[in-house]
Protein backbone atom coordinates (compact mmCIF):
# COMPACT_ATOMS: atom_id res chain seq x y z
CA UNK A 1 0.00 0.00 0.00
CA UNK A 2 1.14 3.35 -0.44
CA UNK A 3 0.16 7.01 0.63
CA UNK A 4 1.57 9.81 -1.39
CA UNK A 5 4.19 7.66 -3.13
CA UNK A 6 5.31 6.34 0.10
CA UNK A 7 5.36 2.54 0.97
CA UNK A 8 2.42 2.01 4.45
CA UNK A 9 3.01 -1.30 5.71
CA UNK A 10 -0.25 -3.22 5.63
CA UNK A 11 -2.34 -3.92 9.21
CA UNK A 12 -0.51 -6.45 11.91
CA UNK A 13 -2.95 -9.30 13.43
CA UNK A 14 -2.12 -11.30 15.92
CA UNK A 15 -4.48 -14.08 16.27
CA UNK A 16 -4.63 -16.54 18.59
CA UNK A 17 -5.53 -20.57 18.32
CA UNK A 18 -5.72 -19.96 14.78
CA UNK A 19 -4.48 -23.51 13.57
CA UNK A 20 -7.83 -24.89 13.17
CA UNK A 21 -11.84 -23.38 13.26
CA UNK A 22 -12.93 -20.24 14.10
CA UNK A 23 -9.70 -18.54 14.84
CA UNK A 24 -8.14 -20.35 11.41
CA UNK A 25 -11.08 -18.70 9.04
CA UNK A 26 -10.54 -15.07 11.53
CA UNK A 27 -7.13 -15.61 10.30
CA UNK A 28 -8.41 -15.98 6.65
CA UNK A 29 -10.80 -13.49 6.58
CA UNK A 30 -8.15 -11.19 8.07
CA UNK A 31 -5.68 -11.98 5.29
CA UNK A 32 -8.10 -11.51 2.63
CA UNK A 33 -9.04 -7.93 3.89
CA UNK A 34 -5.29 -6.92 3.79
CA UNK A 35 -3.79 -8.21 7.24
CA UNK A 36 -0.27 -9.12 7.76
CA UNK A 37 -0.81 -12.15 10.46
CA UNK A 38 1.26 -13.35 13.45
CA UNK A 39 -0.66 -16.92 14.21
CA UNK A 40 -0.08 -18.55 17.41
CA UNK A 41 -1.13 -22.60 18.26
CA UNK A 42 0.39 -25.42 20.57
CA UNK A 43 -0.40 -28.04 17.97
CA UNK A 44 1.20 -29.70 14.92
CA UNK A 45 -1.12 -27.99 12.67
CA UNK A 46 -0.14 -24.60 12.58
CA UNK A 47 2.57 -24.84 9.96
CA UNK A 48 0.15 -26.19 7.73
CA UNK A 49 -2.64 -23.33 8.40
CA UNK A 50 0.24 -21.10 7.97
CA UNK A 51 0.96 -21.85 4.57
CA UNK A 52 -2.36 -21.59 3.78
CA UNK A 53 -2.26 -18.24 5.05
CA UNK A 54 0.56 -17.36 2.92
CA UNK A 55 -0.72 -18.43 -0.32
CA UNK A 56 -2.92 -15.36 0.47
CA UNK A 57 -0.33 -13.34 -0.53
CA UNK A 58 -0.33 -11.50 3.02
CA UNK A 59 2.88 -11.84 5.37
CA UNK A 60 2.47 -14.51 8.09
CA UNK A 61 4.36 -15.58 11.02
CA UNK A 62 3.79 -18.38 12.96
CA UNK A 63 4.70 -19.27 16.62
CA UNK A 64 3.70 -21.89 18.22
CA UNK A 65 3.48 -21.33 21.87
CA UNK A 66 1.54 -23.19 25.10
CA UNK A 67 -0.40 -20.37 26.10
CA UNK A 68 -1.09 -22.18 29.24
CA UNK A 69 2.17 -21.19 30.94
CA UNK A 70 4.03 -17.66 31.34
CA UNK A 71 6.65 -18.58 29.30
CA UNK A 72 4.62 -19.45 26.03
CA UNK A 73 2.57 -16.39 26.37
CA UNK A 74 6.22 -14.42 27.13
CA UNK A 75 7.38 -15.62 24.03
CA UNK A 76 4.26 -14.89 22.10
CA UNK A 77 4.66 -11.48 23.29
CA UNK A 78 7.96 -11.16 22.02
CA UNK A 79 7.52 -12.55 18.51
CA UNK A 80 5.06 -9.93 18.10
CA UNK A 81 7.16 -6.87 19.75
CA UNK A 82 10.27 -8.18 17.72
CA UNK A 83 8.38 -7.77 14.36
CA UNK A 84 8.53 -4.01 14.98
CA UNK A 85 5.60 -3.10 13.87
CA UNK A 86 2.49 -2.03 15.49
CA UNK A 87 -0.35 -4.52 16.23
CA UNK A 88 -3.51 -2.57 14.69
CA UNK A 89 -5.79 -6.45 15.70
CA UNK A 90 -5.49 -8.60 18.43
CA UNK A 91 -8.07 -11.70 18.07
CA UNK A 92 -7.94 -13.83 21.46
CA UNK A 93 -9.39 -16.68 20.43
CA UNK A 94 -7.76 -19.96 21.23
CA UNK A 95 -9.67 -21.88 24.29
CA UNK A 96 -10.21 -25.46 25.01
CA UNK A 97 -12.94 -27.26 27.26
CA UNK A 98 -13.20 -30.22 29.48
CA UNK A 99 -16.47 -31.79 29.26
CA UNK A 100 -18.34 -34.51 31.60
CA UNK A 101 -19.79 -33.64 34.96
CA UNK A 102 -17.08 -31.66 37.13
CA UNK A 103 -15.98 -34.61 39.46
CA UNK A 104 -15.52 -37.05 37.12
CA UNK A 105 -13.29 -34.75 34.85
CA UNK A 106 -9.33 -34.47 36.37
CA UNK A 107 -8.80 -30.82 38.23
CA UNK A 108 -5.98 -30.66 35.37
CA UNK A 109 -7.79 -30.77 32.80
CA UNK A 110 -10.36 -28.21 34.26
CA UNK A 111 -7.12 -26.16 35.23
CA UNK A 112 -6.02 -26.28 31.90
CA UNK A 113 -8.94 -24.94 30.54
CA UNK A 114 -8.78 -22.55 32.79
CA UNK A 115 -5.60 -21.51 32.17
CA UNK A 116 -6.04 -21.35 28.21
CA UNK A 117 -9.83 -19.28 28.50
CA UNK A 118 -8.91 -17.15 31.00
CA UNK A 119 -5.64 -16.81 32.21
CA UNK A 120 -4.10 -16.61 28.58
CA UNK A 121 -6.33 -13.50 27.68
CA UNK A 122 -5.92 -11.56 30.22
CA UNK A 123 -1.82 -11.89 30.28
CA UNK A 124 -1.80 -11.50 26.37
CA UNK A 125 -4.58 -8.08 27.01
CA UNK A 126 -2.16 -6.68 29.62
CA UNK A 127 1.00 -7.05 27.99
CA UNK A 128 -0.14 -5.71 24.35
CA UNK A 129 -2.51 -3.25 25.14
CA UNK A 130 -0.62 -0.84 26.47
CA UNK A 131 0.80 0.12 22.79
CA UNK A 132 -2.01 -0.15 21.54
CA UNK A 133 -3.95 2.94 23.92
CA UNK A 134 -0.41 4.71 23.53
CA UNK A 135 -1.26 4.63 19.25
CA UNK A 136 -4.48 5.29 20.23
CA UNK A 137 -5.65 2.81 17.58
CA UNK A 138 -6.25 -0.77 17.79
CA UNK A 139 -9.38 -3.14 17.73
CA UNK A 140 -9.84 -6.72 19.82
CA UNK A 141 -11.98 -9.29 19.69
CA UNK A 142 -12.47 -12.04 22.51
CA UNK A 143 -14.28 -15.58 21.63
CA UNK A 144 -16.70 -16.12 24.75
CA UNK A 145 -19.44 -18.31 23.49
CA UNK A 146 -23.54 -18.67 23.85
CA UNK A 147 -22.45 -21.18 26.54
CA UNK A 148 -21.50 -17.71 28.81
CA UNK A 149 -25.11 -16.72 28.74
CA UNK A 150 -26.15 -19.59 31.25
CA UNK A 151 -25.00 -22.09 33.81
CA UNK A 152 -23.02 -24.94 31.53
CA UNK A 153 -23.27 -27.96 33.58
CA UNK A 154 -21.10 -30.80 32.25
CA UNK A 155 -18.51 -28.40 31.00
CA UNK A 156 -18.47 -26.10 33.63
CA UNK A 157 -15.14 -24.74 33.73
CA UNK A 158 -15.47 -24.29 30.33
CA UNK A 159 -18.94 -22.05 30.67
CA UNK A 160 -17.64 -20.10 33.60
CA UNK A 161 -14.79 -19.37 31.70
CA UNK A 162 -16.84 -18.05 28.37
CA UNK A 163 -18.60 -15.93 31.21
CA UNK A 164 -15.71 -14.55 32.27
CA UNK A 165 -14.34 -13.68 28.84
CA UNK A 166 -17.62 -11.93 27.81
CA UNK A 167 -17.22 -10.04 31.19
CA UNK A 168 -13.55 -9.28 30.84
CA UNK A 169 -14.48 -8.04 27.07
CA UNK A 170 -17.66 -5.77 28.17
CA UNK A 171 -15.40 -3.94 30.95
CA UNK A 172 -12.52 -3.82 29.00
CA UNK A 173 -14.45 -1.74 26.45
CA UNK A 174 -15.81 0.79 29.07
CA UNK A 175 -12.17 1.79 30.43
CA UNK A 176 -10.84 1.91 26.86
CA UNK A 177 -14.00 3.89 25.30
CA UNK A 178 -12.00 7.46 25.14
CA UNK A 179 -8.49 5.64 23.66
CA UNK A 180 -9.69 4.66 20.08
CA UNK A 181 -9.32 0.91 21.18
CA UNK A 182 -12.29 -1.00 21.08
CA UNK A 183 -13.25 -4.56 22.55
CA UNK A 184 -15.52 -6.79 20.71
CA UNK A 185 -17.22 -9.79 22.17
CA UNK A 186 -17.94 -12.68 19.90
CA UNK A 187 -20.35 -15.10 21.26
CA UNK A 188 -20.66 -18.41 18.16
CA UNK A 189 -23.24 -20.79 19.01
CA UNK A 190 -21.99 -24.87 18.58
CA UNK A 191 -19.76 -24.58 15.16
CA UNK A 192 -18.32 -27.42 13.30
CA UNK A 193 -14.52 -27.40 14.82
CA UNK A 194 -12.40 -29.87 16.51
CA UNK A 195 -13.96 -28.30 19.93
CA UNK A 196 -16.31 -31.29 20.69
CA UNK A 197 -13.44 -33.81 20.11
CA UNK A 198 -11.01 -31.92 22.03
CA UNK A 199 -13.31 -31.64 24.77
CA UNK A 200 -14.80 -35.22 25.57
CA UNK A 201 -18.05 -34.02 24.49
CA UNK A 202 -18.48 -36.42 21.00
CA UNK A 203 -21.30 -38.57 22.60
CA UNK A 204 -23.78 -35.47 23.42
CA UNK A 205 -26.53 -34.07 22.30
CA UNK A 206 -25.37 -30.73 20.73
CA UNK A 207 -22.16 -32.46 19.41
CA UNK A 208 -24.80 -34.80 17.20
CA UNK A 209 -26.92 -31.19 16.04
CA UNK A 210 -26.45 -28.88 13.35
CA UNK A 211 -23.37 -26.37 13.47
CA UNK A 212 -22.38 -23.15 12.33
CA UNK A 213 -20.01 -22.76 9.57
CA UNK A 214 -16.59 -21.55 11.00
CA UNK A 215 -16.30 -19.31 7.80
CA UNK A 216 -19.69 -17.95 8.75
CA UNK A 217 -19.01 -17.34 12.05
CA UNK A 218 -15.87 -15.74 11.45
CA UNK A 219 -17.03 -13.11 8.79
CA UNK A 220 -19.77 -12.23 11.50
CA UNK A 221 -17.01 -11.68 13.84
CA UNK A 222 -14.20 -9.86 11.73
CA UNK A 223 -17.51 -7.40 10.54
CA UNK A 224 -18.08 -7.18 14.09
CA UNK A 225 -14.92 -6.53 15.31
CA UNK A 226 -13.28 -4.27 12.48
CA UNK A 227 -16.88 -1.70 12.55
CA UNK A 228 -15.82 -1.94 16.39
CA UNK A 229 -19.00 -3.28 17.78
CA UNK A 230 -19.71 -4.18 21.29
CA UNK A 231 -20.60 -7.75 20.64
CA UNK A 232 -21.54 -10.51 18.12
CA UNK A 233 -23.64 -13.04 18.66
CA UNK A 234 -24.15 -15.35 15.33
CA UNK A 235 -27.04 -15.10 13.83
CA UNK A 236 -28.00 -18.41 13.34
CA UNK A 237 -31.84 -19.50 14.73
CA UNK A 238 -29.58 -21.75 17.46
CA UNK A 239 -27.46 -19.39 18.69
CA UNK A 240 -29.81 -16.47 18.76
CA UNK A 241 -32.35 -18.83 20.52
CA UNK A 242 -30.09 -19.87 23.23
CA UNK A 243 -28.96 -16.21 23.66
CA UNK A 244 -32.79 -15.42 24.10
CA UNK A 245 -33.46 -18.19 26.92
CA UNK A 246 -30.28 -16.93 28.75
CA UNK A 247 -31.45 -13.92 29.15
CA UNK A 248 -35.04 -14.81 30.25
CA UNK A 249 -34.84 -18.22 32.02
CA UNK A 250 -33.97 -18.60 36.01
CA UNK A 251 -30.43 -19.94 36.79
CA UNK A 252 -31.56 -23.69 37.38
CA UNK A 253 -33.83 -23.53 34.39
CA UNK A 254 -31.19 -22.46 32.12
CA UNK A 255 -28.95 -25.13 33.47
CA UNK A 256 -31.56 -27.91 32.91
CA UNK A 257 -31.89 -26.33 29.69
CA UNK A 258 -28.09 -26.45 29.11
CA UNK A 259 -27.81 -29.79 30.84
CA UNK A 260 -30.01 -31.46 28.07
CA UNK A 261 -27.72 -30.23 25.32
CA UNK A 262 -24.16 -31.03 27.73
CA UNK A 263 -24.77 -34.25 29.22
CA UNK A 264 -22.79 -37.43 28.05
CA UNK A 265 -25.19 -39.63 26.53
CA UNK A 266 -25.36 -43.55 26.95
CA UNK A 267 -26.27 -43.93 23.22
CA UNK A 268 -25.99 -41.60 19.94
CA UNK A 269 -28.71 -39.27 20.50
CA UNK A 270 -31.26 -39.46 17.26
CA UNK A 271 -34.01 -37.31 18.08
Amino acid sequence: MTTNGELVPAPLALVTGASSGIGLEVAVRLAELGHDLVVTSEDDDLALAADGLTGQGRAVRAVRADLTSPEGVDALVAEVTGTGRPLDVLVLNAGTGAGGAFLDVPLERHLATIGLDVVAPVRLAHALLPAMVARGVGRVLVTSSVAALMPGPYYATYAASKAFDLSFAQALRYELRDTGVTVTALLPGPTDTEFFERADMQDTRVSHGDKDDPADVARQAVDGLLEGREKVVVRSLKARAQAAAGAVLSDGAAAAMHARFTEPLDEPDEG
